[in-house]
């Protein structure tokens, strides 16, 4: 993996192009710490630059930007593909002699053959590059299906930018940073900044399966490559005809595949492991491909609640890897804090950012490329929303969405930490951890649609407009695909979550916390053939009465034991609540002080200030909505 940067402006302006396209591309020195290069012609106002992490061909003959054989096609490209050795005979049969081994070199001679958007569509992988077509004078961003690898762009004035990191853009001249209050509005909803926005005014995120083409005298033009809504369509009207047996082992051998192609590279590769149905099927799938023990990391913590490294541990010892795990202090979770605005480039608020950065600091000290279960909650149905929302809905459904609600008042009335001491005796559900905070999520979905019930589900603040001073939250049509009927209503929700929280949240905490220690991370269940396969099946087959990723599960079954697996979904987080009201406390206390707020001018303290109260007091667990504020005002002060 690597970084990729670049602009296209006035011509012949007689400016070191090819220099200001190397410190663009130097300062993302983090995401490819092995080589980096820049190409211009000033001619055409144009510069690319590259930084590159080598992974496959470690040779020169991988660098870039890279110009095709016959002199056309530039490219800066950062991803692998993992198809490239086919494609690479393709070309070879066609009489093209190649420089070296490198995808690159695969992908800009496949696009010099066929054309760009036949290339797409042939293309497994994960990737965003730019290509600027010398013919035309004309420059082509384009990002993969599933938005795995980052793109940001934007226009000033006469200058067109892009990058892989929005700090790249600020090395430009042109550059203006403005924070768009609009998207501070999205990111305090939802912990991120939702494509296509960015945090600056003027600057977006290419969205997933998009390509963006500029051509002289005109504005971008962005158009679908491929589309989510397109392969849930087919899928839908072409559904998988097979019994549940073959539906399985379809499933299984489409999920070997596409590890056995995330294995290839030419430097140590080893898998994220913590013992959960996603990351223990790859991890699975790596040692039945593989003739020696894989290399799998963990990390765990003291808390019981939140360490996982027990049940990794358990996992990695039934399939024979060769496991490293490393167990970290409070203290030493707390260190990465500072550090975060400067990772993530951007506001950005998902706590399991920091265990993320930590396994991933870890993992580098041992190998160079990382396989990962991310995407399986999306694609098979795991999120506890999934089962739970549709089933609150359907069984209030009976009662008036007025009574409803009058009902979810009278939870919320109580704070969670008392529901949690009422309730505590009670067998079974009494033991649920955070069980007041889990009803009161459950009484702010009664008596609403489905698209209300989801955005009350994913939001933090539920009305950041009257948060933000001047902020107006762009309305998406993506709310629209949620509404319905409640039998597709999980469905629905896989749909929007992968649009957007899979992408925005998910696969950029991912990158940025794999790319700032020069990590590749892989994500096999996110191979678009996966996916598209996932929305053919029936949708019983991914979730099954209180059962989620049914069908993951089954394929997980044939290689290691159910008991090593069945517990409750913990996720990957740190205790942010206690850690406020205690070594975080001052810290909180000064980005969250009314004069600070004021002085800052982008938020009202009022609603900040009184969560702030209610948190320390007990009364409440503010930790999600206070953790963006807190998040938000380190990354300005940063």
């Amino acid at each position: 993996m690597c970084a990729i940067v670049g602009f296209l402006g006035p011509a012949g302006e007689g400016r070191d192009l090819e220099g200001l396209a190397r410190r663009m591309a130097d300062c993302l020195v983090h995401r490819g710490p092995d080589d980096g290069g820049a190409w211009a012609d000033g001619e055409a106002g144009i510069g690319l630059g590259h930084r590159r992490l080598s992974i496959i061909d470690l040779s020169a003959a991988g660098r870039q930007p890279m110009v095709s054989v016959n002199g056309r096609y530039v490219l800066t490209y950062n991803g692998e593909i993992y198809n490239a050795p086919e494609l690479r005979r393709e070309c070879e049969e066609a009489g093209i002699v190649f420089r070296g081994a490198s995808d690159t070199e695969v992908l800009v001679e496949t696009i010099a053959r066929l054309g760009l958007r036949p290339t797409l569509e042939r293309l497994i992988g994960m990737f965003a590059f730019a290509l600027w077509d010398r013919e035309l004078r004309e420059l082509t961003l384009v990002r993969d299906r599933l938005g795995i690898k980052p793109l940001y762009w934007g226009a000033f004035g006469k200058s067109f930018l892009f990058g892989s990191e929005l700090s790249a853009l600020k090395r430009h001249p042109g550059f203006a940073g403005e924070v768009d209050r609009d998207a501070l509005c999205s990111f305090l909803r939802f912990s991120y900044v939702p494509a296509p926005q960015s945090i600056y005014r003027g600057v977006h995120k290419l969205r997933p399966g998009h390509l963006l083409t500029v051509r002289p005298g005109a504005g971008p033009q962005i158009e679908a490559w491929w589309s989510l809504a397109a392969a849930r369509e087919k899928g839908i009207s072409a559904p998988f005809a097979g019994s549940e047996d073959e539906a399985i082992s379809a499933l299984d051998a489409l999920l070997g595949d596409a590890v056995q192609k995330r294995m290839i590279a030419d430097v140590p590769l080893g898998a994220f492991l913590s013992g959960g149905v996603d990351s223990s099927t790859v991890t699975a799938l790596m040692q039945a491909s593989s003739s020696r023990p894989v290399r799998s990391f963990s990390i765990g913590f003291a808390e019981d609640a939140y360490n996982e490294a027990v049940h990794a541990k358990a996992v990695a010892s039934h399939l024979g890897t060769n496991h490293t795990e490393l167990y970290v202090t409070p203290e030493e979770a707390r260190a990465i804090i500072p550090k975060l605005p400067a990772l993530y480039d951007e506001p950005f608020a998902d706590a399991s950012q920091i265990p993320t950065f930590l396994v991933s600091r870890m993992t580098r000290e041992h190998v160079t490329v990382a396989l990962s279960g991310d995407g399986g909650d999306e694609v098979f149905g795991g999120y506890n929303r999934y089962l739970q929302a549709p089933d609150i809905l359907s069984r209030t459904s009976l009662v008036s969405g007025a009574l409803a609600r009058g009902g979810g008042a009278l939870i919320s009335a109580v704070s969670p930490n008392r529901l949690s001491q009422i309730l505590g005796p009670l067998p079974k559900i009494g033991a649920t951890p955070m069980l007041g905070e889990k009803l009161h999520k459950i009484a702010g979905i009664l008596g609403k649609s489905p698209q209300q019930a989801y955005c009350a589900l994913v939001s933090h603040w539920p009305e950041p407009n009257t948060l933000v001073l001047g902020g107006h939250e762009p309305v998406d049509a993506i709310w629209n695909e949620v509404d319905g009927d409640l039998s597709g209503f999980a469905a629905r929700m896989q749909f929007a979550d992968t649009l957007t929280y899979l992408p925005d949240d998910i696969l950029t905490k991912v990158d940025r916390a794999s790319m700032a220690v020069s990590l590749e991370a892989r994500v096999p269940l996110l191979d678009h053939r996966v996916v598209e396969f996932a929305w053919s099946l029936p949708q019983g087959l991914k979730i099954r009465g209180r059962e989620a990723k049914w069908i993951l599960r089954q394929v997980l079954d044939r290689y290691v034991p159910r008991t090593l697996i069945e517990r409750p979904k913990m996720g990957f987080g740190v205790p942010i609540d206690s850690w406020l009201r205690g070594p975080l406390r001052d810290w909180a206390d000064d980005l969250l002080s009314e004069p600070r707020l004021r002085r800052q001018g982008f938020l009202d303290p009022t609603p900040i200030r009184t969560r702030w109260r209610e948190h320390l007091s007990g009364k409440r667990n503010w930790q999600y909505s206070l953790w963006n504020v807190l998040m938000f005002n380190a990354w300005l002060d940063a």
